[in-house]
């Protein structure tokens, strides 16, 4: 039967058959063969809001439970080779490093920010670009996860594969968003390396 206090929602899914992304409605069923009072409270506790760590090397990310079917980009590749070698240049300085897998209340689909440094409470958003939409993009997702990263984040950055230029720089200053990006000797950062150290 049709559950009482939530009966659908609304989410996108690619059509049969790996087709576009489209809205769909999502009914949520509860068995009648069983106690309805345990069961209401584990679907509520689904349903809640749900933030856990996850390992960096898990390949999850927003865009494959969206479009499951979907070839890799290019930059979503540029983008993960990033986030694992800052990943590692973190962990030889001792730095403890995961991703938030995020649950908003609600939602069926998780979010996966790219790299939260624990060490110096770093949210990291990763780009495979610097150009404008991609940096627009890190700067609603950082704004996003934040809200669930528990303690608060102390710092926010964008990591890219070159530093951006000048007005986007402004643009990231503006909301009080710091660049990491890669060198020949490692990375570093517009707080002078005190994130990459």
């Amino acid at each position: 039967e049709l559950d009482a206090e939530q009966p659908w929602y609304t989410t996108e899914a690619p059509e049969t058959g790996g087709g576009p992304v489209r809205n769909v409605i999502v009914f949520r069923m509860r068995p009648t063969t069983i106690d309805p009072k345990p069961l209401t409270t584990d679907l509520d506790a689904l349903l809640g809001r749900q933030v856990e760590d996850v390992p960096i090397e898990s390949q999850w990310t927003e865009k494959a439970f969206v479009e499951p079917s979907r070839a890799p980009y290019e930059a979503e590749r540029r983008e993960q080779k990033l986030v694992i070698a800052l990943r590692d240049h973190l962990r030889a300085r001792h730095h403890e490093v995961v991703r938030l897998k995020i649950v908003p209340p609600g939602e069926a689909k998780p979010l996966f920010s790219d790299l939260l440094d624990r060490t110096t409470g770093t949210l990291v958003e990763a780009k495979g670009s610097a150009e404008r939409g991609a940096i627009r993009m890190a700067i609603c997702q950082l704004a996003d996860y934040k809200r669930f990263a528990t303690p608060a984040p102390k710092t926010l950055a964008v990591l890219l594969p070159s530093p951006p230029r000048a007005d986007l720089r402004e643009l990231l200053a503006s909301e009080n968003i710091q660049v990491i990006w890669p060198t020949s000797n490692g990375f570093d950062d517009t707080m002078e390396g005190a994130l990459i150290r």
